[in-house]
């Protein structure tokens, strides 16, 4: 069985998204400045429909992430950056158009049931209400011997960090300063331990992965 994954990108200072986010800036004021080290890469480029793109370390750590995923789990503001009922979200079906990124079956943590909805590429959002530990349990199954990728937001990432479901943390650190915005860690449990088990640096980012050791 693979491992439960959280995979983000963050700010020197701990923030994974600016202030004041809207459908028009989803990771807030400045945000987009955290994934500014990926949209050069070939793997990232390849995943969106374009050619071309840089093969270096960061890279490769993408390319290996990716190839680990087997299902993906997310919340509902990252999925389409809505609340309460789908018929009053204005972004109901999500960013991603007919041809999302992922390639796996994808699990959205909300309150409000749908109909899963299909798109190409093998990408299939399924909405679960059960709660988190309920949709990491399907993406486990539908994962196989593949990782569970937890993807976010922010408040997603907390829950399943102190609900002792996560196996590893990769933070992608980005020599940036946003100021304000949503902190990834700011709710987490103190007792959750870090193990390091990677680093890897370059000019544009720094990759570095934790294993989540057993809690005091």
């Amino acid at each position: 069985m693979g491992k439960v994954v959280l995979d983000i990108s963050m700010s020197l200072d701990g923030f994974v998204a600016g202030p004041n986010p809207t459908l028009e800036e989803p990771l807030g004021a400045g945000g987009e400045r955290l994934h500014e080290w990926t949209v050069g890469l070939a793997t990232w480029r390849e995943r969106h429909g374009e050619s071309h793109g840089a093969r270096n370390a960061d890279d490769e750590v993408v390319a290996e992430s990716l190839a680990a995923t087997g299902a993906v789990v997310m919340g509902r503001r990252m999925f389409s950056g809505g609340v309460g009922a789908w018929e009053d979200d204005p972004n109901a079906d999500g960013w991603w158009g007919d041809t999302p990124p992922f390639r796996t079956p994808v699990f959205v943590v909300t309150h409000h049931a749908r109909e899963p909805l299909e798109r190409k590429e093998r990408t299939t959002f399924t909405f679960v209400t059960e709660g988190i530990e309920s949709a990491v349990e399907r993406a486990r199954a539908a994962a196989g011997d593949k990782n569970v990728l937890v993807a976010g937001g922010a408040s997603l990432a907390q829950q399943v960090l102190n609900a002792g479901l996560l196996d590893e943390l990769q933070i992608h650190l980005a020599p940036i300063l946003l100021g304000e915005g949503t902190r990834l860690l700011e709710h987490v449990d103190p007792d959750v331990r870090l193990e390091s088990t990677r680093v890897i640096e370059s000019p544009a980012v720094t990759h570095l992965r934790f294993e989540i050791a057993a809690s005091v």
